[in-house]
């Protein structure tokens, strides 16, 4: 892990084996400009290229499976046709001076049998729909009630990760990140309001981010450890997702992924008791933070990039109180493509 002092957001970071020429990060932002087949486009490799000025792009997450389809025009990571399309794209942001990893997703019962091949259920930890609607081919469409997955499918789950982690190798990546966070299948297993199963997969702490820790494994085994980053959210109600004690949930989900060693954690703040109104200063904004995102900083030893609220000033502020190594921007970075 690489220290903070007197740091900017311009100051170089170490992650891993590379030197980032700043701490603002890009962050994954689903923009549904996959062409038919899933596969990135022209204009993907254009839209990351005109962002390479971040100190590293986290791209929009990318399904391992055809199963794990959320959204139409969303890409994938699962065949050959993929891999080249964003091969393009890793060899422009690079020709540009920049860094990417890839996001890995499964989107698990955030999604509808009508993007599915064969109009398949969406499988979940347990058979728990979520409240409102999605977005398909078709329209708007109520959620449905997933499939629970059986004991004895989880260790494909984790193979399509593992498959989606070497496919992202083969494209050109810099690193991945495991997309844990925002009510999508990893989430669905550590949160309780997704996950009542009685399995070795359900119930305790443990249980629940036994499935993570796996998948994390086994992204680790294709990339090594310093290339793998995790995102979590862990107070994010986005999917119908909550938890009945996040603080104690996330500080051992994060103490295993330390103990894994892996390159970065990313935390979603979104809707984290006690947060401050968007237009608070600086100083009242982080005194408000929750305050196990404080805690992280115990229970994980690695570089944190911390995500949801912030702008120049808070991102400043956070860095310079040694509260994050990095700073991660989504909307901010859409309307300024040369943030930094």
């Amino acid at each position: 892990m690489t220290g903070i002092s007197a740091t900017t957001l311009h100051t170089p970071f170490a992650l891993g084996a590379f030197t980032l020429a700043n701490r603002v990060v890009m962050a994954p932002m689903t923009r549904n400009r996959a062409g038919p087949g899933n596969v990135p486009q022209p204009i993907n490799a254009e839209y990351y290229r005109q962002r390479a000025s971040a100190g590293i792009i986290i791209t929009e997450a990318t399904q391992v499976s055809p199963y794990g389809l959320g959204y139409p025009g969303t890409p994938g990571i699962h065949d050959a046709a993929q891999v080249a399309g964003w091969s393009a794209v890793t060899e422009t942001v690079h020709g540009a001076g920049g860094r990417i990893v890839l996001q890995l997703w499964h989107v698990g019962r955030s999604s509808h049998s009508s993007l599915l091949p064969g109009g398949a259920l969406p499988v979940a930890p347990s058979a728990i729909a979520i409240d409102g609607e999605t977005f398909t081919s078709d329209g708007m469409k109520a959620y449905e009630t997933p499939r629970a997955l059986d004991t004895g499918e989880i260790p494909e789950i984790v193979e399509q990760f593992r498959s989606g982690a070497a496919n992202a190798l083969a494209a050109g990546f810099d690193g991945v990140e495991v997309h844990g966070a925002n009510g999508y299948l990893l989430d669905q297993f550590t949160r309780d309001s997704a996950n009542e199963r009685v399995d070795h997969y359900g119930g305790s702490i443990e249980n629940k981010i036994r499935l993570p820790l796996e998948v994390t494994q086994a992204v680790i085994d294709v990339w090594g450890a310093a290339r793998v980053g995790y995102r979590i959210s862990p107070f994010q109600k986005f999917n119908s997702m909550a938890d009945g004690d996040p603080e104690a949930t996330f500080a051992r989900l994060t103490a295993e992924l330390d103990d894994l060693d892996i390159g970065y954690l990313h935390v979603v703040e979104t809707d984290a008791p006690g947060a401050a109104a968007a237009d608070t200063a600086p100083d009242e904004f982080l005194a408000a933070r929750h305050p196990l995102f404080a805690r992280l900083r115990d229970t994980f030893d690695g570089p944190l990039i911390v995500n949801g609220g912030y702008d120049g000033a808070r991102g400043k502020a956070v860095l310079a109180a040694a509260a994050a190594d990095l700073v991660a921007y989504a909307k901010l970075f859409l309307a300024n493509p040369d943030l930094p």
